[in-house]
């Protein structure tokens, strides 16, 4: 599994996050096996999933012979050493991952900041994979203002990075009223916030190097909106949680893209 910072934009990329689940490793090394053996093909489209730190190992094992990737779900801006309890970038490679999740929405809830988001960004880029930065908006509201959020946690990373480095970075926009509350956005809204992030983009880099940044999609996905999401939302794949954690309705939407 080489690192692939330079997939075609083309093609679409499903993350699946599985958060802090599944119960067992028996469970985590099941549902792989089932997404591996779904997925053989190597572009149609990119497949990633997320499992927690503890079963990274076991679960690289069973998507070897398959082309399906590792994604971490958080990372250290710490080289190794004295951090108890942390993982460094260079581990996370070595176990086989090459994608790290950063500032998921439930991570910043528990009060990860735009700076630490940041220097994980940095250290990802450094180590060599690919960070998915999280982004999006706690509730929307008439005026427009949840605009500003979006646009505000884009300048925290996207201003101190070089073109060369934002080509490398995939930015999932994850509206937080839609994670796991069964409300997804609109097609509609999903486009228009993929036009808005490339406008933000351009304005702080140029638009080349903006239309070059992978976008994703999260909240609610599942097997009978994926379609209509990814056609309409014209942005580059999905981060999916619930529904990634059956390996039959994570490949629907894998399938729905296709």
């Amino acid at each position: 599994h080489a690192t692939i910072l330079h997939m075609k934009k083309t093609i679409p990329l499903i993350v699946g996050n599985w958060k802090c689940n599944p119960k067992t490793l028996a469970e985590a090394e099941v549902l792989a096996t089932g997404v591996a053996k779904a997925h053989k093909k190597s572009e149609s489209p990119y497949v990633v999933v997320g499992p927690t730190a503890l079963h990274t190992t076991a679960v690289v094992k069973k998507v070897a012979t398959s082309s399906v990737r590792i994604a971490a779900q958080n990372a250290s801006p710490y080289a190794i050493g004295a951090h108890t309890g942390e993982f460094a970038v260079s581990q996370i490679k070595d176990s086989g991952a090459t994608f790290v999740i950063i500032g998921h929405s439930e991570r910043r809830a528990a009060g990860e900041t735009d700076a630490e988001v940041l220097a994980k960004t940095q250290a990802v880029l450094a180590g060599k994979i690919t960070p998915i930065i999280c982004i999006g908006e706690k509730g929307r509201d008439r005026n427009g203002n949840f605009f500003k959020e979006v646009e505000k946690q884009i300048h925290s990373f996207a201003r101190e990075l070089t073109p060369a480095q934002l080509k490398k970075v995939v930015i999932a926009y994850e509206p937080i009223w839609a994670i796991g509350t069964g409300k997804t956005a609109t097609a509609e809204d999903v486009k228009e916030m993929q036009l808005f992030i490339e406008k933000v983009l351009t304005k702080l880099h140029d638009r080349k190097t903006a239309q070059s940044v992978r976008l994703l999609y999260g909240g609610s996905v599942k097997p009978h909106n994926a379609a209509e999401l990814h056609t309409v939302g014209s942005m580059g794949g999905f981060l999916v949680g619930g529904a990634s954690l059956k390996a039959k309705d994570f490949m629907a939407i894998v399938a729905a893209v296709i």
